[in-house]
């Protein structure tokens, strides 16, 4: 994903769910399970979208993001909430309503 297509992407009045992670990362590999929980929970309230820090360094770089996974919630093109390392689905997905 090129960033304008993210900065695009985020601009949206739906919250978007962003995880920061790497393939080689233990606890992202631990997330992935996590998200696909709040994703059938959360439905078409929000969007979820992982981004390869390996592959987006520039992206990366951009959200200074020093840990994975770093997960970051958008709204409206704003970060409302960010937080680095394994996150339940029960507290992202009240996060989320929070915001939808």
């Amino acid at each position: 994903m090129i960033m304008e297509r993210f900065e695009e992407l985020i601009q949206s009045e739906k919250p978007v769910l962003v995880d920061f992670y790497a393939t080689w990362c233990g606890p992202c590999k631990m997330m992935h399970p996590i998200l696909e929980n709040v994703k059938g929970r959360v439905g078409d309230k929000a969007r979820i979208v992982k981004i390869d820090v390996d592959e987006q360094q520039a992206l990366a770089m951009q959200y200074r993001i020093q840990a994975v996974p770093t997960l970051m919630l958008f709204k409206g093109g704003q970060q409302v909430w960010r937080q680095s390392g394994v996150v339940q689905s029960n507290e992202l997905v009240s996060l989320i309503e929070q915001y939808v």
